[in-house]
């Protein structure tokens, strides 16, 4: 039996574009799944640098998305719109997000959601959606990196980075990441990464060049970052850009990019269309879902917050101090 869903919820609201200060939790509606949505009771929801941004005004929820933070969620279904033939009241599951996660219920579109993985916690399945289908979008569906190859990761121990070391290793290649402190640099290694170099000091493109050259670049720098991951790639080597935290100008040699036949692409996940999003689950769950279950790539969690301490969240996300995935839990 499908219970009474509540007519109120307790949510963490932006009340003006500014510091942390400015998440506040409040009394919002519950709201209502229609046509191909579900609504999740949330238990836990993933913490990501887009939600800051949309937090200080940068970066807006797509048209017609809840205007609540949160990319990412794990918890139970609550409801189901009427053309919802996939998942039903009760399945755990877990989901990618255009907002609103930061709450105790949030819609999704039935395309993007997914089991909650076997022998996980929903708070390590709330980690997974955002940057899972983030690293597998760029890095394997399209820079198409296999197994021999060599992928280089800046923000070696950001949640992107570490999903981009679990899954890389699980499927045979040599990860190299950049970190900004030699405690990062060693932290990477242990989650798995061939080598790690301090991004502000060490001659990192030198390093990778001669150690055989990068395949792939999984880049969220940008900026003066770009023409030294290009002098990295080996023949063939693809760079996908997903976040331009050092600048969005590079200069870079075009003439290299025609003698080695480089592949530059980049893209967001927050406005991709639903369809393309339903694509990707459908892969992930056929590929990823069973090295989670074998063991073979785990999600790591830097710390869990209470919903109601999301500024406290941001302001551990906003310090570079954490390893993995920030969390918050859902009362």
């Amino acid at each position: 039996m499908t219970k009474a869903l509540p007519a109120t919820m307790q949510a963490i609201v932006i009340t003006e574009p500014g510091g942390p200060e400015v998440l506040q939790l409040m009394d919002c509606p519950v709201p209502e799944p229609q046509g191909e949505e579900v609504l999740i009771r949330v238990a836990a929801a993933g913490v990501n640098r887009p939600e800051v941004l949309q937090r200080k005004g940068l970066y807006p929820p797509p048209p017609g998305a809840s205007d609540l933070p949160g990319l990412e969620c794990a918890g139970e279904i609550a409801a189901v719109g009427a053309e919802v033939k996939t998942w039903k009241p009760g399945d755990k599951v877990c989901a990618l997000l255009t907002g609103g996660g930061y709450a105790q219920y949030a819609i999704a579109d039935a395309g993007s959601v997914l089991p909650a993985p076997e022998g996980l916690s929903l708070e390590e399945a709330a980690a997974l959606p955002e940057t899972v289908f983030t690293v597998w979008a760029n890095v394997f569906d399209d820079a198409q990196l296999k197994a021999g190859e060599t992928l280089l990761v800046h923000g070696g121990t950001s949640g992107i980075g570490v999903t981009a070391i679990g899954l890389a290793k699980a499927i045979g290649a040599k990860v190299v990441v950049t970190c900004g402190t030699k405690a990062k640099c060693e932290a990477a290694k242990r989650l798995g990464a061939d080598a790690a170099y301090l991004y502000d000091e060490d001659k990192w493109d030198d390093a990778v060049r001669e150690s055989g050259g990068a395949d792939v670049v999984l880049d969220m720098a940008g900026g003066d970052f770009v023409p030294r991951n290009l002098a990295c790639l080996n023949f063939g080597g693809r760079h996908v850009s997903i976040a331009p935290l050092r600048g969005v100008e590079a200069t870079i040699n075009i003439f290299l990019i025609m003698r080695n036949r480089l592949r530059l692409s980049g893209s967001t996940m927050k406005s991709r269309p639903f369809a393309e999003k339903a694509r990707l689950a459908a892969d992930i769950r056929d590929r990823v879902w069973p090295l989670i279950e074998s063991g073979a790539f785990r999600p790591a969690l830097d710390k869990v917050f209470p919903l109601a301490e999301a500024a406290e969240a941001h302001k551990r996300m906003e310090s570079g101090a954490h390893t993995g995935k920030i969390v918050l839990r859902a009362p």
